[in-house]
């Protein structure tokens, strides 16, 4: 039955999953993924990789997900694995009790940011700065904050409170721009939770903050997760691969390491690509600057964006990754694997580990780039005069790049960068 059922969904509409405004039909990117009985991972094969006390088959799920990605109705489930929020050798009582505690944790940083900000958790949001950059209360010009009844006694003077609060408005004007093509965010209530996530992600990550991008890497886990908590630590799990993106330094921006990545790649695996752009004064691939921070959001649609990061997951899958993220170790000594754990391993990772590869800017978003860059060999080098038509070359590829086979690609060119590299 589970078969005939899934045979019934295989060819349904997934926007039906994320519905989309009609007013906006004609302005996003065409839908290619399909669910496809016997490759893509449905509910009944999710379910029946658990053993009777919980431990999950993990090489199952990575195989069957890179097949042909997961099924809408388990995503944000099978997403918490992948990212690292759990271990899948726990049992179901294990992980139910660290998700509680997790919730509990972000119930009480909640209440500390409510405690400076009471519009957090109230189902609105701001769009309007709240204080000046000396601390000033700015709540007389702001209805955000009047309508909720709230003021600031006096200036701000905790240096990190200040910063904070600095910021809440800029999250509030991209959470307004966020996927505004989805009726999910049609409703301010579902609006105020991505913003409550990234406020409160902002106060607990003071280091990094927000920074713009952010809201495109959290909107999918607050669609896919209905509870805030559980969206909020899958997204903070995400973070811990990306947050050196945004880091910015004076002049330096944090993925610059992974475009300086992806200009030795393609110097190698493509010397006459590369000299053709340096020419142009795009050496530095800062025109690839987007799709690396915010992970190839904009080039697909909504449903194939969630499909193209979920086979990256799959791929970069090490079976450390939980112990890793739990012991806060940033070496490379955890994702040390033996033969059993190799096997656990994505394709993207198990070349990794067996060639020694541990470089988090060598990440398969940077081959995925060089994929892209490859595809379009032909017309960069005939029609490219100068950086404006790489750029008009690369906008082509919006809503026509097929996920699965950007992945092969990019596992392709990984393999022949790193056969390359060792002569």
């Amino acid at each position: 039955m589970a078969g005939i059922l899934f045979h019934k969904y295989g060819g349904e509409d997934l926007d039906s999953y994320y519905p989309i405004r009609p007013e906006c039909q004609a302005d996003v990117p065409k839908v290619r993924f399909k669910a496809r009985a016997g490759k893509t991972l449905s509910a009944r094969r999710w379910h029946a990789a658990f053993s009777e006390d919980g431990h999950l088959d993990i090489a199952k799920v990575l195989r069957r997900i890179q097949r042909g990605g997961i099924h809408p109705s388990i995503k944000g489930l099978v997403w918490e694995f992948l990212l690292g929020c759990y271990d899948p050798n726990s049992t179901f009582e294990e992980r139910n009790q660290i998700r509680q505690q997790r919730r509990q944790q972000y119930a009480a940083w909640k209440t500390e940011c409510q405690n400076i900000v009471p519009i957090i958790g109230s189902g609105k949001f701001i769009t309007a700065a709240i204080v000046t950059d000396d601390g000033q209360s700015l709540q007389d010009s702001n209805r955000d904050s009047l309508d909720q009844g709230w003021h600031v006694d006096g200036a701000i003077s905790d240096k990190k409170v200040l910063q904070w609060m600095l910021g809440l408005h800029q999250i509030g004007l991209d959470v307004v721009r966020t996927d505004r093509s989805l009726v999910f965010y049609e409703s301010e209530t579902n609006q105020a939770k991505l913003w409550d996530v990234l406020a409160i992600y902002s106060w607990v990550d003071n280091d990094i903050g927000y920074v713009q991008g952010m809201n495109d890497i959290c909107s999918p886990m607050i669609v896919l997760l209905e509870n805030e908590a559980d969206a909020f630590w899958c997204f903070e799990h995400t973070m811990r691969r990306l947050r050196e993106n945004f880091r910015t330094n004076t002049g330096m921006i944090g993925v610059q390491s992974q475009l300086s990545t992806l200009s030795q790649i393609i110097r190698t695996i493509d010397p006459k690509l590369h000299q053709h752009l340096e020419d142009l004064d795009g050496g530095e691939y800062l025109f690839a600057f987007r799709m690396l921070m915010v992970l190839f959001r904009r080039e697909f649609s909504f449903v194939d964006a969630l499909y193209l990061w979920e086979l990256m997951w799959a791929m970069e899958y090490n079976p450390n990754i939980f112990s890793l993220y739990e012991s806060n170790s940033s070496t490379s000594d955890g994702r040390q694997v033996n033969d059993k754990q190799l096997k656990q391993c994505g394709k993207f990772e198990r070349k990794n580990v067996k060639t020694g590869q541990p470089d988090k800017t060598s990440a398969l978003s940077v081959f995925l780039v060089a994929s892209v860059l490859e595809t379009k060999n032909k017309k960069l080098l005939r029609e490219a005069k100068g950086l404006d038509d790489v750029v008009k070359i690369l906008a082509d590829i919006t809503g026509n790049l097929d996920a699965k086979k950007a992945c092969n690609e990019a596992l392709k060119i990984q393999k022949k960068y790193l056969s390359k590299s060792k002569k």
